[in-house]
């Protein structure tokens, strides 16, 4: 469960200081349905940039706003529906898109709910206290973004070799950025970083999102609701829900999956991964280049017990679809395929990330032989918008795109089948939860007690936490009627 027991100085000081600098919170209700936004925020997002440093922008994070740089308020849940003639699939592939968060990435939702709880119970003082946001990528820009809006001080970190967009945009809005040897997959390195600033006396407190209960809440909650608003669309008559289909990463987004299988039980929760890095397949380890989804280690927040699939990404795929889907010779070539030319254009909504999890979703259709009546739905976290530096690197080191570049990949892409991917048994999802003893008990000194409620205990550890929810709900509006600006 995660803790919100009540610290009411520290709290009465930070309700005076959010009066002060004009703050506060949206609920959790209101991500999930922001029509139930106040008319005053309403008011103010009019004038107000998507990525701007103004507190208003909490009210932004949400799946439903309106495709605007500026100005933007709520719409339909964003996403796009990948159709045969594109992925060479049976099954349509509905992606939901991260790009219209601020920070062009969702991962800004599951910050607002690990801070959100310490922040009204009075276990963070922003005024004193530096948020610590360890990261392969878009969590530390998110916890960074937030701690900007609650006007409090930030340490980002992050391994070296993310993209130039990301170190770029960070030296404007973190207080301090850290960035740890390797790439993606060198979580490790990011946890000793982690407990070397605890050592070091400072102030602070560091939100792990891969151990943080407040990741998956949020995604349990809000991308969970916001896939169900459209499966109600789309899954009519005979169309059927298949499944959920994200990438490892911190374990977060997941939690949308758990969701899903309360509302739909028939459906499954796959997990994607890259194969050059085979954690959850293979107990193996390596380097990869699909950014930002992190492995050599399961997250403390995998509910490895609801897991149904592991599939195997290989990271060069990914990345040739993001040229086939940007470059204009790509372009032109799923135009000559017939893929519709709107569509075309939409595709830049997924970053790399996006395209390994569409392989995954399409390996997992093909695997169960999928139909035209069947629904696959998989998460693009952030778009090219974050990886324009990597376009111009394949660039220099494949040549300029052609046409019989986008051939071949189009070939590749209709080509994709099912290897490198396990369905998993009883003790198959016992084994990897058993994984996380290696990471979580013997390196980073959690409680073994934990570790095997989260098997034994199932239902109520992972559950009842997600149910939290409300109680946090409760917290945010007590705080706000205290702040006293939202009347």
């Amino acid at each position: 469960m995660i803790d919100l027991t009540i610290d009411k100085k520290t709290l009465d000081s930070n309700i005076k200081y959010c009066r002060e600098k004009g703050i506060t919170l949206p609920t959790f209700e209101m991500m999930k349905n922001p029509e139930l936004v106040p008319q005053v925020i309403k008011d103010k997002l009019k004038n107000i940039g998507l990525w701007d440093i103004n507190s208003a922008n909490l009210y932004r994070i949400t799946w439903k706003n309106e495709q605007k740089e500026s100005g933007g308020l709520y719409g339909d849940v964003n996403h796009i529906v990948l159709p045969p003639e594109l992925t060479g699939c049976k099954a349509n592939i509905i992606v939901i898109s991260g790009k219209y968060f601020p920070t062009g990435a969702h991962k800004v939702g599951a910050t607002f709910g690990c801070l959100s709880p310490r922040l009204t119970t009075g276990q963070f003082d922003p005024m004193k206290t530096k948020a610590v946001w360890p990261s392969t990528g878009n969590y530390c820009r998110g916890g960074a973004y937030i701690s900007a809006l609650l006007a409090c001080q930030a340490i980002a970190i992050l391994p070296e070799e993310m993209s130039e967009e990301r170190f770029n945009w960070l030296k404007e809005v973190a207080g301090e950025i850290i960035a740890t040897p390797g790439c993606e997959s060198n979580v490790k390195e990011i946890f000793d970083k982690c407990n070397e600033l605890k050592a070091s006396g400072e102030d602070l407190r560091i939100f792990n999102q891969f151990d943080e209960l407040g990741n998956p809440l949020w995604h349990y909650n809000v991308t969970g609701s916001a896939i169900e608003e459209l499966l109600q669309k789309y899954v009519t008559g005979n169309k059927r829900y298949a499944g959920l289909v994200s990438s490892s990463g911190s374990g977060g987004t997941m939690a949308a999956g758990y969701y899903l299988k309360t509302k739909y039980p028939k459906s499954k929760l796959v997990v994607a991964e890259a194969l050059q890095c085979p954690t959850l397949l293979q107990n193996g380890f390596g380097g990869h280049r699909i950014e930002g989804i992190g492995d050599k280690h399961v997250p403390w927040v995998h509910n490895c017990k609801d897991t149904d699939f592991i599939i195997a990404v290989d990271d060069d795929k990914a990345m040739r679809m993001i040229r086939l889907f940007n470059e204009p010779a790509g372009k032109k070539a799923l135009a000559n395929e017939g893929v519709d030319p709107k569509l075309i254009e939409q595709l830049e909504l997924l970053g790399i990330s996006g395209c390994a999890n569409v392989i995954a979703a399409i390996k997992y259709a093909k695997y169960n032989e999928m139909t035209n009546d069947d629904y696959v739905v998989t998460i693009a976290t952030d778009s090219m918008q974050l990886y324009g530096s990597r376009l111009k690197e394949l660039e220099a080191e494949r040549g300029t795109y052609c046409e019989m570049d986008a051939q071949r990949d189009i070939e590749l892409l209709h080509s994709v089948s099912y290897d490198n991917m396990k369905e998993l048994t009883y003790y198959d999802r016992k084994a990897v939860h058993n994984l996380k003893y290696f990471t979580w008990i013997e390196q980073q000194g959690s409680p073994l007690a934990e570790l095997n409620a989260q098997w034994y205990d199932h239902d109520n550890y992972w559950y009842k936490t997600f149910a939290q929810v409300d109680q946090i709900d409760e917290l945010i509006n007590d705080f706000n009627d205290k702040v006293g600006l939202l009347k």
